[in-house]
């Protein structure tokens, strides 16, 4: 029964064109192509990228926090209440303030009590600074080698100059050594994140990072499999480009060189907009719906794949929103909240005020 869903599952005509089968795609005439199991190594990688990071946060980034300056912010600890953290874990972080007058009911606490409690409970719950700031610091200088390892293994390839050329002889395209690295690394890293999402600073748009997580690995393993490797790594290098910026503004901005980091946030913002907007969807989508076409008849590996890259563009444009946002200040769940009794005189002046001064700020996503 296994093997009867096996063979239908790589059946050829649902992964490859028309006339072509598993069996031409065999190693020959000094001709290498890229298998399914070579992505085994994708797990080990990730594995050894975990222990890499642990090392260069350990070693790298505390001592460059600590030579900054970079603490955690000392927090007061909410005092114990079954009530509020009941409510705190099924219903809200931030009750309404009709919630507060019934709760304060239910506790026999005044609504200042009340409110500093949800205050100091939702700062337990964001992660330290210098944890923020080692991710960005990892992430950053990941996303750097990589954009250099992909430039480098592109840039004397005709089809980094003509899209044209990533169809040419497809899918009859020996594989290259460097697109072999540089397919295993992205792979790893996509996975680490995986595996690291347990104990990672949980953003804003968890569940979208998830999605485009198992969405780009399964673009990544089914391109390797089906050899649609250089357009694969075309789109690994388009995202690297600019996610390197967005990781080094946020760990300037950790460090409080505000200014430096609303100057890359800037840059960063046009280049996500043109890599993400304008080159991914009308050049790279256009390359991989339209170019195959002129070869061969639709098959559902040519779907597959190009709703694949759909699913990205669709996250795209939810994070341009998001990047927009805050370019122009609206956005602070990083931020934490003054948690004293005096405070809230104050925060309730600053709700009032916070959209009059705008400000790039790159600080939570």
């Amino acid at each position: 029964m296994l093997q009867t869903v096996g063979k239908w599952l790589w059946w050829d005509h649902l992964w490859l064109p028309r006339n072509v089968s598993w069996s031409d795609l065999e190693d020959s005439e000094g001709r290498v192509y890229a298998k399914g199991f070579h992505l085994y190594a994708a797990l080990p990688c990730a594995l050894g990228l975990l222990l890499v990071r642990y090392l260069f946060e350990r070693y790298l980034a505390i001592p460059l926090a600590n030579v900054w300056g970079i603490r955690d912010r000392i927090r007061l600890t909410a005092e114990p209440n079954l009530i509020l953290e009941m409510y705190f874990c099924t219903q809200a972080r931030a009750p309404s303030q009709a919630d507060v007058r019934s709760l304060c009911k239910k506790t026999s606490w005044p609504e200042r009590r009340v409110q500093v409690w949800f205050r100091r409970r939702r700062n337990q719950e964001r992660p330290g600074l210098r944890k923020r700031f080692c991710e960005a610091s990892w992430r950053c200088v990941f996303y750097f080698f990589a954009f250099v390892g992909g430039i480098l293994a592109l840039y004397d390839k005709p089809w980094f100059y003509n899209l044209k050329e990533v169809w040419a002889d497809f899918p009859k395209q020996s594989m290259l050594p460097s697109q072999y690295w540089y397919y295993l690394l992205e792979m790893g890293f996509y996975l680490s994140l995986l595996l690291s999402l347990s104990f990672d600073v949980k953003r804003k748009d968890f569940k979208e990072q998830v999605i485009h997580h198992i969405a780009t690995l399964t673009l990544l393993g089914f391109s390797w499999i089906s050899n649609y490797i250089r357009v694969g790594t075309l789109v690994m290098a388009i995202h690297d480009s600019a996610d390197i910026l967005l990781e080094g503004a946020k760990v300037f901005n950790y460090a409080k060189w505000h200014g430096t980091a609303n100057g890359i946030f800037v840059v960063f913002t046009v280049l996500f907009m043109v890599t993400r907007l304008v080159i991914f969807p009308f050049w790279v989508i256009h390359c991989t719906w339209v170019y195959p076409l002129e070869q061969f008849a639709p098959f559902f590996g040519y779907y597959f794949f190009n709703a694949m890259l759909l699913v990205l563009q669709i996250l795209h444009l939810y994070w341009a929103v998001l990047i927009l946002q805050m370019l122009e200040g609206d956005d602070r769940s990083d931020e934490e909240e003054d948690d004293d009794d005096s405070s809230k005189e104050r925060n309730h002046k600053l709700s009032h005020t916070n959209g009059a001064g705008a400000r790039g700020r790159a600080n939570g996503h």
